[in-house]
């Protein structure tokens, strides 16, 4: 009887060492599993999104000086850029070169020309849904300008004060050197969220 009190004894010791190493071998899986769901959400972060600030008032009032946003850095490597988008870019591949915020209005292979305050696409005035301003000064689109391939013509919101398409320091923008599309609002904290088009 003794004997058989031992086996058993011996039998649930083992059951309670079997169960304790377990439980440690699945809190160690689990906290494994944290760590690299942390570390790959953390990665994808930082190669996808990147923080970017308004430094002009070329987009007023649609963004204002000051306002903070992500971009989206990956979708102009799977998707083309497309009109109205908001994209963030350079004048040319320099890596200290400032970054501008416009939005795309011509697309390759497009002419574009200002006429009378207005944007003309191939010859057709282009619909807006922005409530944007007439233009005054039509720059270098007074003359058609068609769009090259990987060429955009990028105009302000804000369309008589920017720097943007129309001028020789911005010009036509390559797809090169779009860094992304500006994709969720920071700061101001009360409009946190998706940007809409």
């Amino acid at each position: 009887m003794a004997r058989k009190n031992w086996k058993e004894i011996k039998a649930i010791r083992e059951a309670r060492e079997k169960l304790e190493n377990d439980k440690v071998r699945n809190t160690i899986r689990w906290a494994f599993e944290i760590v690299v769901a942390l570390l790959f959400g953390a990665l994808t972060a930082v190669l996808m999104f990147q923080s970017v600030t308004m430094q002009e008032s070329s987009m007023e009032p649609t963004i204002s000086v000051g306002d903070r946003f992500y971009m989206n850095r990956v979708v102009y490597r799977v998707l083309d850029p497309e009109r109205g988008d908001i994209i963030v870019f350079k004048n040319n591949g320099s890596d200290s070169a400032a970054l501008h915020i416009r939005r795309i209005v011509g697309l390759p292979g497009e002419t574009v020309q200002i006429v009378d305050g207005r944007v003309l696409i191939n010859g057709a005035t282009l619909k807006e849904t922005g409530n944007y301003p007439s233009m005054i000064s039509a720059g270098q689109a007074e003359r058609p300008l068609t769009l090259g391939s990987g060429e955009y013509f990028v105009l302000g919101d804000n369309r008589n004060n920017s720097e943007d398409s129309r001028y020789g320091d911005i010009g036509l923008v390559n797809k090169r050197y779009i860094v992304g599309k500006l994709w969720f609002k920071l700061f101001p904290t009360e409009d946190l969220g998706l940007i809409r088009y």
